[in-house]
Parts: C-alpha cells; structure tokens; sequence
C-alpha cells in the first residue's frame, strides 16, 4: 500500500525573472532560450520575466513585447525603463517592479543562455534553500576556443566561472532584498556591485550557496580598447574599501589585484616625463632621474606585457596578430587609467556612508499632489490644497528635510496661461502651504524636446542642486508615472500617490506607492529615522 498523498512534493517556491539590458543583440538569445523553458506543474517556470530597458533614452523599446507575449508559460515579458544608471539601479527598478508576493527574484544577465533544464533545475535549487539562505548562484559556463589559446579579453570573461556571487545566473529572497535595500546604485558598471550586494546579506545574517543550475556565458565581441575601458572599475574598488574596509577583497572572497604594479608604473612613468622636462629646462641632475624612470617604465612595461601574452595565442595561431597589437597598445595606458580611477574612486567617495542614502531633501509635484488638480490653472483664487497636506509639510521641516516643487507647466507653451500666472499660483501654493527652498517650473510643451519636463530628470537634478544635496538624497513624491520616471533618471528615489488620474500600469511600475500624502510622508522620514523603509521584515527564524 502506499501513500503518496500523505508525502506530496511541495509547490515549487515562485520566482520572477529580472534582466537588466541595454538593447544588445544577445538579449534576443537568452529570450529565445527562456521560451523554451522546460516547465510543468512541479517546475512552472517563472510567474514573470521582467527586462529593464537601461538604455540612457531608448526610441523603440529594446524588447518589443507582443511577439514575446507568449514566451514563458503563457507569461508575458514585462519592458520597464531603467534609465541608462547602470545594471544596480536596474535590477532594483526590475524586482521593486514585481509582485511583491513574489517570493524570489532570480536575476540574469543579457549577454547569458540558459539551458532548457535550467527552470526545473532553479525550482530544485530553490527548494533546497533553508530560511537562513539569502541567495542561491548558478554555475557559469564560458565557451573558449578550441583551436587556439584565449585572449586576454577571453580569459577575463572565463573568471566568472570562479566568481562568487555573479549576478550573470544568481536568485534572492524578495525579502532579503527588502531588508537590505537591494543593490547600491552608487555602482555605476556591472563590477562589484554583486559583491556589495552579498556583503551585505552576509552581514544581515544570511547564508549564500551555490545551487547545481547552469548558464552559458559566450565571450562578448570587443574591440582592441575594451581592457583599458574596464580600469574605470577601480573607481568601484575605491567604493568597495570604503564601504567595507581594507580587507573587503578577503571578506568579498576577490582575487588580489594588481594596483600596486599599476603605481609604480604610473610613477615610473611620471618620473621619466618630469625628468625629462627638468632637463629641457636645465636643471641639474633631472637627465638621471630621466633615465633611471624611463627604465623602470620599460622593465615593468615589459613584465606586464609578458604576463599578458604568455597565456595567450602563440605565433602561427588564428589571431595572435590582433592580439599582439592589442596587449602592445593596452599594457602601455592600462597602468596609468588604473591609477587615474582609482584617484577619482578615492575623491568622489570620501564622504561615502553606508547604503541606503538617508534623504535630505524631498521634492514635490504640485498639481494632484499637494493641491487638487486644476487644469492649466492660472486663478491664485482655485488653488486648494489635498487632504492634510500643510500638517504633511511641516513635519518634513521639522524632521530638518529641505523641500522642493517640481511641476510641469505645459500650458505656458500652448498659450493657456503666462508665466506670470503660474508664478501667481505658486506663491498662493506657498502661502497656504509654507515656504520651498526651491520652485523648478518646466513650461515647455511635450514636443519641445526639453531636458526639464518630466519625464526627463532636468528638473529633479535642478532642485537638488539648489537645495545643496546630492540627487540620490532626494525623494520625489508624485501622482503619476512621469514623477517616479524624472525621479527613476535623476538618481533620487520616488513615492507615487495614486489619484484618478494616475493608470493602474503606472501604479504597478511604482517601486513605492501611498494612499496618500500624509503616508509617503510617513515612508520617507521612516528612511531618515533607521534608514529602513517602513514595512520591512526581521529575518526569519530558521
């Protein structure tokens, strides 16, 4: 006799799948092997697959979504805009976007295909993660040449097959990402920013495992610039020793770098360029110290020259020309880019604290957010603040928060109202309300082309940098898409208090929605009290 309804298999934890992308080629790839997905009803497939469009200001849409309407189970491919902010804030963008019952957000880079197995084998993985694992990682694969030896650009591709914790194939608990803020979007470029990351679930007293899934990573067509282009990641290891210590390499499990040869390369260098001025200008002695830099440079030029080629083609192999002449230009400027970004890294994040950034400034739509919306008003006399919204007001002064209006007023363009008038209702809006530390007007239509009108983040980088703060210290609280798009564009981060008027796609977009004006208020000065949004769980108890 048996009972299997007594040891049915449990469901399958649910999963969204996000991809940050920026309209590549490979992109149409990995979404043709996520449509042919395995799946069944122990192993569904994804509840969503989202793709973040992170181009800076893309025409068509990178993913036109109806042919792909079908791709997953009957699933439809979700578009939303990133920006152009870096694959950080658009993996952020792409879970906070999710359905918050979603239980994991599995992440997946563009330029990665996935085997036919792979939803069965990540619904496995899934499974198998206790309370206490924040996160699961995929195997990466990285095709290399069969006839040939790699490139350098090859075999920096292959060292995320060793990686940990590469957001190329890697889930976390939704409400892991919750609890720690999601990525920190102050990382710019995909590097190091996976790292961070599990630091910080790490710390949060979470484990991450390797799962037995798998991906295919190919190596990306480069140009002969690419090696000396990623040295800006070094800004990003300035970021990572602030954030985490001089020792963060060892508690991120990172391989130690190179920098210190970069320096004295770099010096080398400097040396035999001022050395050599001074002797133009004949002062005493400066020929030596010419020649002894020009022969350090030379000697560790060499050394990194050798040690980049030697893994590489050999003579008589496809492309060991190409790559001879990449390795000879590269070695020559990577040491002194290396030390140009790492300077810069070093200044911009000297004041750098802990993510997230506490708010210092909250800016304000007018129209359907701090006063009843009425069209193209230019009456002083109609001006009527929402519900409560003086009392909302001035407990963001009080909590020491600098404040801001943010409005676009088209009909300054088309002829309905003068400027004169908006100015009118603006100080009616101040005098009922309390002051602004800054009004920023758009009065351009929506065919102007402007860099101010929302959508377009002029107007949020405008108001920050009147009120004296950085963009990502600011919070925009708006009643429709185009408040959290500016908002989304600038940096800073948004509250979206629906109205009529607001679409329900809009409302779904929204990384943080209130019923009201008094509640957004509540959530942004949650975030000044702890740094942590209201709402947010405790770990649970394994």
């Amino acid at each position: 006799m048996t009972h299997a309804a007594s040891h049915a298999t449990p469901p399958a934890p649910s999963y969204a799948l996000v991809i940050p992308s920026v309209g590549r080629p490979s992109l149409d790839r990995l979404l043709e092997t996520v449509a042919a997905l395995e799946t069944d009803d122990r192993h569904p497939g994804p509840v969503e697959v989202v793709v973040v469009d992170d181009r800076r200001d893309p025409a068509p849409p990178a993913v036109p979504p109806e042919p792909l309407a079908p791709a997953v189970a009957g699933r439809p491919v979700r578009v939303v805009r990133g920006h152009g902010r870096g694959p950080a804030a658009a993996r952020n963008r792409g879970w906070r976007a999710v359905d918050p019952a979603v239980e994991w957000i599995a992440f997946l880079d563009d330029d990665v295909e996935v085997p036919a197995d792979w939803a069965r084998r990540l619904a496995e993985d899934l499974a198998a993660c206790g309370p206490d694992v924040g996160a699961t990682q995929g195997r990466i694969t990285v095709p290399l040449p069969a006839d040939r030896r790699p490139t350098d650009w090859e075999r920096n591709t292959a060292s995320l097959e060793d990686a940990d914790w590469a957001t190329a194939d890697m889930a976390y608990r939704r409400d892991v990402l919750e609890r720690v803020h999601g990525f920190d979007e102050r990382f710019p470029r995909a590097y190091r920013e996976d790292a961070d990351l599990a630091l910080r679930v790490r710390r949060a007293g979470y484990r991450l495992v390797r799962g037995r899934r798998g991906i295919l990573h190919p190596v990306r067509p480069a140009d002969d610039w690419v090696s000396h282009r990623v040295q800006a990641g070094n800004a990003d290891n300035a970021l990572m020793r602030r954030l985490h210590g001089p020792r963060w390499r060892r508690h991120a499990e990172a391989p130690a770098g190179t920098f210190g040869w970069h320096v004295a390369t770099t010096a080398a260098l400097a040396a035999a360029a001022g050395g050599s001025l001074a002797r133009l200008a004949g002062v005493h002695g400066a020929g030596w110290v010419a020649g002894a830099g020009t022969a350090a440079w030379a000697g560790l030029y060499r050394r990194f020259l050798v040690r980049r080629l030697g893994p590489g083609p050999r003579p008589g192999e496809p492309g060991f020309g190409a790559e001879l002449r990449r390795m000879v230009l590269t070695s020559a400027t990577i040491p002194p880019a290396a030390v140009r970004h790492r300077l810069a890294g070093w200044a911009r994040h000297r004041g750098t604290g802990a993510w997230p950034v506490r708010p210092r400034a909250v800016l304000f739509d007018r129209d359907g957010t701090l006063v009843h919306d009425v069209p193209y008003n230019g009456d002083p006399a109609l001006v009527r603040p929402v519900d409560g919204a003086r009392e909302a007001l001035d407990r963001v002064r009080a909590a020491g928060l600098a404040t801001a209006v943010v409005s676009n007023q088209s009909g300054v363009a088309r002829g309905l109202v003068s400027r004169d008038q908006v100015d009118a209702v603006n100080a009616r809006v101040e005098e009922l309300l309390g002051p602004f530390g800054a009004w920023q007007v758009c009065p351009h239509g929506p065919g102007d082309g402007c860099a101010c009108r929302k959508p377009r983040p002029g107007m949020v980088l405008a108001a920050a940098r009147a009120l004296g703060v950085r963009p990502e210290e600011c919070v925009l609280i708006g009643d429709i898409g185009a408040d959290v798009e500016a908002a989304q564009a600038a940096g800073a981060r948004s509250v979206l208090v629906p109205t009529p008027v607001t679409r329900a796609e809009e409302v779904a977009d929204a990384p943080v929605t209130a019923p009201d004006l008094a509640a957004a208020v509540d959530l942004v000065l949650a975030l000044v009290a702890d740094g942590a949004p209201a709402g947010t769980g405790d770990r649970p108890t394994p």
